[in-house]
């Protein structure tokens, strides 16, 4: 007989932290971007629109935020792997949306299991990238 020890999911309080922790890594920056936190079931649990933001970087942190789920791995690892005939060219989506291969979306884990997902957007990739891993550390 197996046991499994349970793992807390993703709460709205985690996701506020997540969103409070890129967005203030993009203000030292001087940067304005959107944040998107999905849980593991792919739930939109928090977005921050930053109106000074370019308008369509909301829906590009949402496609980070879904494609770093979906993919169990930070974007920024899959924009080498992401070209016309590489291996995720033509992967399907299992939530019916399209994926988004710029750096800017990482998986959230907990005791190494997948719990969600954040997506930054509206700096340059890296920036996102950068933005995203500061959140992902000050949430622990």
């Amino acid at each position: 007989m197996s046991t499994t020890t349970a793992v807390a999911p993703l709460t709205t309080a985690d996701a506020e932290a997540l969103v409070t922790g890129a967005r203030r890594a993009a203000e030292a920056a001087g940067v304005s971007v959107s944040v998107t936190v999905l849980d593991a079931g792919g739930h939109l649990l928090a977005f921050r629109r930053d109106d000074r933001a370019v308008l369509i970087s909301g829906e590009t942190s949402t496609r980070k935020a879904y494609t770093a789920l979906q993919l169990d791995a930070p974007t920024a690892d899959l924009v080498d792997a992401v070209q016309p005939g590489g291996p995720f060219h033509t992967l399907p989506t299992a939530l019916d949306r399209p994926l988004l291969f710029i750096a800017g979306g990482l998986p959230v884990r907990r005791d190494g299991r997948l719990i969600g997902a954040i997506g930054v957007g509206g700096g340059a990739p890296e920036q996102d990238h950068a933005f995203a891993e500061a959140a992902v550390a000050a949430l622990g």
